[in-house]
Parts: C-alpha cells; structure tokens; sequence
C-alpha cells in the first residue's frame, strides 16, 4: 500500500477529528455565548458561517470531477451496474434497517430517548450520499483503473443531484421522521447543484491554463477543504459538548452500525463484480465507493435539517471519525485478497 498517495491532512484525518472533539467541546464550555451567537447566524434554517465552510470544504473535491467522462461507463457496465445497485438500492436501506436494530432497539437504553429519531436520520444521510473525493485516494491504493473510478463518481455525483432528497425523504419517511421538504431541496441546491456548478465552472477555467495550472491550484486549495472539515467539526462539538460530556459512550455505540455498514457494503460489491467477472482494478474502487461516504454533504445536510445540537449532526460526525482508519483496512484486505479474486 503507497501511504504517500496521500496528503498527511488525509493519513491523520481521524488524528485531526479527535483533537477537534477536544478543542471544540473545550471552547463550547468556555465560551458558550460566542457559540450560542454563532449557531444564531441563520437564514431561512442555514447557517451562514457553516455554510460557507461547506463550500470551501466541497468545491475543491468536486474540482476533480470530470463529467465527459460519463462516456466511459459503458466500458465497465457490469462494474457500474454494481456500484448503482450498492450505492443507491441497498446501502440508505440496509443503514434504515441498521439504525433501527442497533438505535431504536439494541442501544436506546443506553442512548438519550429523545435523541434516538436523529440519531437514525444522521445515519441515512450519510448513507445516501456516496462518496465523492476520497475514493480517488481509496482507489490509488488499490492500484485501482482510474477511468472507472472517474467514470463511477462523476455518475454517482449525477444522480445524487436528483436523488439525494427524494431517497432521504422516502427513508426518514419510513423510520417516522418528518422532514420538511423545502429545507431539504435547499440543503441539496446549496450543497451539491451549486458547488457542482462553480467546481465545474472553475474547472474549466483553470484547465484553459493547461494541465499544469490546474493541478497546482488544486493542489494549493485541497489543503482549505480539510481545513474548513475540522474548523466545522470544532463547531459540531463546542455546540454537541454538554451531550458528549453526560453521554461519552454515544460515540462508539453510533459508530457500530456504520462500521457494519461499511464492512458489509465493501464486502457485496467486491464479490458481485468477481461473480460478474469485472477485473480487480475495477472491482476495488467500485468496492471502495460503497464503503465511504460523502460526510461533508451528510454534515451539512444534518445541520441544516435538524440543527448543530442535533443527533443527526453528531451521528453523522462519527462517520467522519471512523472513516480512514476503517477504509484503510477494507484497502488492505482488498489488496491482500487479490490472489483469491483472480483464481476466477
């Protein structure tokens, strides 16, 4: 495995979240005004200042997507098939299914009740959203066909612009949660039809520059998405810091169904593509995206659904926590496992 495919930001990313559970439940009780000021900030149910963190955090990653590669899915159809029927048909449904055995049933005595209905939300949210940025990361790992996992984000990227809503809707529908809806479709036009538009724009932009000119620029800026990721999660646990304090085993019962999850996700997708015959390059990253998570959109979307103190925003933040070091792992065993894959 080549650690130096990544940026030391994205290798000590849970490093980076443990000491802002640290610093951000520290401020929250040492300076509770400033956040009561701060969390204030709002226009119709959107934070301003976490809003446009957000943005930082999103449009350098959407910089990478390249939607004329679309063109090549029909090169991998079987790879692609896999990863639709993973990411969309059962990964939101298996973690409803997960959230309601493990939160509602397995671990509410354990759990504040009335936080037990957004727990479950904050979990689909960050299941219906695949990952955008750091599959690339996943996939150069595994030596995975960088076309494919071009081709599969920019489509996954595609649908989640018209899915997203409806699929969270539906899903919190089913678990008894009501989500008013015009709060929904602005969380999906402030955090994925605009930025995808400006990152497009921009793209454009930079590569009429050359090559070259763009991957400095990416290069510079990717460090202010990280940047603006751990500035955002200092505010998540400086507002979740009275919860966490009374309730410190909330964390490692949230992150169970999410581990689950990624685990059983990963596992589907690899097996069916070497039933169906897909290479191990292409196997991997389309492994790879339905283990992950775009958390930066689930974050933002469970702040603006329900609120900084909510148990969506923190459920949510759990899965930004466990996500390195437990993808790191399904890359190892990917990689571990490539004898067995192509003995069929």
């Amino acid at each position: 495995m080549n650690a130096a495919a990544m940026s030391i930001f994205e290798r000590y990313l849970s490093l980076w979240v443990g000491l802002c559970i640290i610093v951000g439940i520290a401020c929250g009780q040492a300076m509770p005004a400033l956040f009561q000021v701060v969390g204030a900030m709002e226009i119709a149910k959107v934070n301003l200042p976490v809003g446009l963190l957000i943005w930082v955090m999103i449009i350098p990653m959407l910089l990478r997507i390249d939607f004329t590669a679309l063109h090549q899915v029909r090169e991998h159809v079987r790879g692609i098939g896999v990863t639709l029927f993973v990411n969309w048909l059962v990964k939101p449904f298996s973690m409803a299914l997960l959230g309601w055995l493990f939160l509602r049933e397995l671990f509410a005595p354990w759990l504040p009740a009335e936080q037990l209905e957004s727990y479950v939300a904050g979990l689909i949210l960050l299941a219906a959203a695949p990952c955008t940025a750091m599959v690339f990361v996943w996939s150069r790992l595994t030596n995975g066909d960088p076309y494919f996992t071009l081709s599969q984000v920019a489509l996954n990227d595609l649908i989640m612009v018209f899915a997203f809503a409806p699929l969270v809707a539906l899903l919190l529908g089913v678990s008894s949660i009501t989500v008013p809806w015009d709060t929904l479709l602005t969380s999906v036009l402030l955090y994925i039809v605009i930025p995808v538009l400006i990152a497009q724009l921009l793209r454009k932009a930079l590569l009429a520059h050359g090559q070259a000119t763009f991957d400095a620029v990416l290069a510079k800026i990717q460090p202010w998405s990280i940047g603006a990721l751990l500035l955002t999660l200092v505010l998540l646990f400086a507002f979740q810091g009275n919860a966490i304090l009374q309730q410190p085993v909330v964390i490692a019962l949230l992150a169970v169904p999410i581990l689950i999850q990624v685990f059983f996700n990963s596992a589907l997708a690899y097996w069916l593509n070497r039933k169906l015959g897909e290479k191990h390059t292409v196997a991997c990253p389309s492994a790879l995206i339905g283990a992950s998570n775009f958390f930066e959109l689930a974050v933002a979307a469970a702040i603006s659904l329900f609120g900084f103190e909510s148990g969506a925003a923190l459920a949510t933040v759990v899965g930004v926590l466990i996500e390195v070091p437990v993808m790191l792992l399904v890359v190892r065993v990917a990689n571990a496992s490539k004898g067995w894959y192509e003995r069929a």
